[in-house]
């Protein structure tokens, strides 16, 4: 029987983001090293040796015949180069855990550095190296080997002195437009009146290769002034986006858009100077001056320069990946090819700098953009926090690989929301902590959230997460739906929300964000723009970057919302952000009213003759490893027959992987038309299904 002490470690277990159970009856699992592997070279993670998880999502303890023997050849293998490439651990990083009578061996793998990629199994990285997927471990493709053995070995990937290329492929114009601002910038210094060869050899972009002895432009001096069909000869994939969006929707509908079309230079510098000027035009500027000057600049206004600058020299340029940049009404978002160097939370803290492409770095911090001290991502996360705004969020992607940052413009924690949790649950709210309260608003803003999410919104909340998620589910306030590498949090039934799922998307990942084949969002009812700046912005150069042409005001269309939601009584002060619902693939008839429709969501609150039913509908699948297609399908029509069920509900019945089932049967099954769903918003968290034939 499990202790309180059991179901604690094990529930704080379950929530983490990557977790692998391996039962280790017979040694050490023969897949044991491809997961250290793929954990290495994606994000980290935990390895549980001697523990399984059910079907439920549940951890359980399946125990270590001989555990020191197990840790021992742990040890061996790690040190053994022809096992694995890098050995990660420290001591602490193993420990030895006794849940429910059994010892399970905990093997915390953290994410490998940039200089320590790939790690792989045995001596050949081209088929040792593994990533982590939601599909599970896989092997790593040629070309991403090779894109992480060069960054590797190149400190700076805009280093290299290209041959064949020489100053007739760069923009003039780009370049006199840059000379110009540094003589701005830096009025009388020595680089100003250089001739031209010189002027770029001092600023990094014309260079020598000394060890085979020629001259030419470096590659970050034609990413920086080239003409962008010569930047594609050198890199293939080299693609520049961006686009206005007219509404707070994940749709591939905009009003402005900028690419390297043949209209203008297609270069770094020139996409930064138009870019720049098109996502502070709409922004409201205090008066101020300084020195006798009016400065038309705030925090606002630095942070999206920051964050602009840090996806061109942080890009990945080989990567098959754009650098995306998007502006909405509710937000700006940021999306460049290839991963973060260091950990995203070690980059949110300052101070810590490993950038992709030095020379261009260099060549914007030359002209007062950036700087080399790696604070930008804190200097944008200050500057966000003094709007009182969300915490910008910023997420890895590992296929294509890019790093994407999400800056919004509303509230963390909306007056409303407050208000409507502290009229439903009382002290039972207002009595939680503040990182408790911002979880359950979240849930009640968002419809539901994961982990990450929770995470992103509240850094500080990192280490505490996963046993401040579990307190909330085992008191009843959250429920938990999904397996651990996707898990969702929502309002507990019991707990019924007053928004209605799906209202805002404040922590939406921003992997759906940029995606151009996303569902519609619900439309904010008030799409306002940013409030106006009020204190006194940071010490800075008053001069901005160059003007392009002024972004088109273009009145987006009205759209039609997915749902009826009531209609609030008084606009938010801030914009509402909507979750994205996942498509459907057909019109959904409306579903009964609610009174007339009960949900069966929960197995454990079913009474027994029901669970008795379904067990026994469910045995042609349950009884079985591996079943057809028809077969599943047919089972889960006799078991939704003439009521609503819900996804844990099925996956409990059918004894299947909740999330398997529902990529498997339940979503070709609503496509098809042979399920009904209870609401049209597929991930709304009090979803059910019931056979088509029994609702019409």
């Amino acid at each position: 029987m499990n202790t309180p002490r059991d179901t604690s470690i094990l529930a704080q277990l379950g929530e983490a983001t990557e977790l692998e159970c391996k039962p280790a009856h017979n040694g050490l699992p023969e897949d044991l090293w491809r997961t250290y592997s793929a954990l290495a070279n994606t994000y980290g993670g935990v390895i549980l040796l001697g523990a399984q998880r059910l079907p439920n999502g549940r951890l359980q303890a399946t125990g270590l015949p001989e555990p020191e023997w197990l840790r021992t050849a742990l040890w061996d293998g790690l040190h053994n180069r022809a096992q694995i490439s890098h050995n990660l651990l420290a001591e602490s990083d193993v420990s030895t855990l006794p849940l429910e009578g059994k010892s399970v061996l905990r093997i915390r793998v953290p994410r490998a550095s940039r200089q320590q990629r790939p790690v792989h199994v045995g001596s050949n990285p081209f088929g040792g190296t593994y990533l982590r997927r939601p599909g599970g471990d896989t092997p790593a493709d040629d070309e991403t080997v090779r894109r992480l053995l060069a960054e590797q070995v190149e400190s700076a990937r805009d280093d290299r002195v290209l041959k064949g290329f020489d100053f007739s492929d760069l923009d003039m114009d780009t370049v006199a437009a840059y000379r110009n601002r540094f003589a701005a910038v830096k009025p009388g210094h020595a680089w100003t009146d250089l001739p031209l060869e010189a002027f770029l050899e001092r600023i990094g972009a014309f260079g020598k290769n000394r060890e085979e002895g020629y001259s030419g432009l470096r590659l970050a001096g034609l990413l920086m002034f080239g003409r962008g069909e010569v930047i594609r000869d050198a890199l293939p994939h080299y693609m520049l986006d961006y686009q206005e969006r007219p509404a707070a929707r994940t749709e591939r509908r905009w009003v402005d858009r900028l690419v390297p079309d043949g209209s203008w230079s297609g270069n770094v510098y020139d996409f930064f100077r138009k870019v720049y000027q098109k996502l502070g035009a709409d922004l409201k500027v205090p008066f101020q001056l300084q020195g006798g000057q009016r400065v038309d600049d705030t925090p606002v206004h630095e942070a999206l320069r920051e964050a602009l600058a840090n996806a061109l020299i942080h890009a990945d340029f080989s990567g098959r990946a754009s650098v995306l940049v998007v502006k909405r009404p509710d937000m700006f978002g940021f999306r460049n090819p290839g991963r973060m160097r260091i950990a995203p939370a070690l980059a949110i803290q300052g101070g810590n700098s490993d950038c992709r492409n030095r020379r261009l770095q260099t060549m914007f911090q030359l002209v007062g953009y950036g700087d080399h001290a790696g604070s930008g991502l804190l200097r944008i996360h200050q500057n966000w926090a003094a709007q009182q705004w969300r915490t910008p969020q910023l997420y890895e992607q590992i296929e294509p690989e890019q790093t994407l940052l999400e800056l919004r413009m509303h509230s963390l924690m909306p007056a409303a929301a407050v208000d409507a949790l502290t009229q439903q649950l009382g002290p039972r709210f207002t009595d939680q902590p503040e990182a408790a309260r911002l979880a359950l608003v979240l849930a009640q803003q968002e419809g539901q959230f994961s982990l990450e999410q929770l995470r992103q919104l509240s850094p500080t909340t990192t280490a505490d997460a996963p046993a401040l998620l579990a307190h909330l589910v085992h008191t009843g306030l959250l429920e938990a739906q999904g397996p651990a590498s996707a898990r969702h949090y929502s309002l507990a039934t019991l707990a019924p929300q007053t928004g209605a799922p799906g209202q805002n998307p404040a922590a939406q990942p921003l992997p759906a964000l940029f995606s151009l084949a996303e569902a519609p969002l619900k439309t904010p009812e008030h799409p306002a723009k940013p409030p106006e700046k009020t204190h006194k912005a940071p010490e800075q150069t008053a001069i901005t970057p160059d003007s392009g042409r002024k972004t088109p005001e273009i009145a987006a269309p009205a759209l039609k919302s997915p749902e009826p939601q009531p209609k609030p009584a008084a606009p938010p002060s801030r914009p509402s952000c909507p979750v994205p619902a996942a498509p459907s693939a057909a019109p959904i008839d409306p579903p009964p009213p609610q009174e007339e429709r009960i949900l069966h969501l929960d197995w454990d609150s079913l009474p027994a003759s029901l669970q008795a039913e379904l067990r026994r509908l469910g045995e042609p699948v349950s009884r079985r490893g591996k079943v057809s297609a028809p077969l599943l399908r047919d089972t889960i029509l006799t078991l939704c027959q003439g009521r609503y069920l819900g996804l844990r509900v099925l996956a409990q019945a059918l004894d299947r992987d909740s999330d398997d089932l529902r990529k498997r049967a339940l979503m070709p099954m609503l496509q098809e038309g042979s399920l009904q769903p209870a609401f049209s918003a597929a991930n709304s968290p009090k979803q059910a299904y019931t056979s088509a034939s029994s609702s019409t």
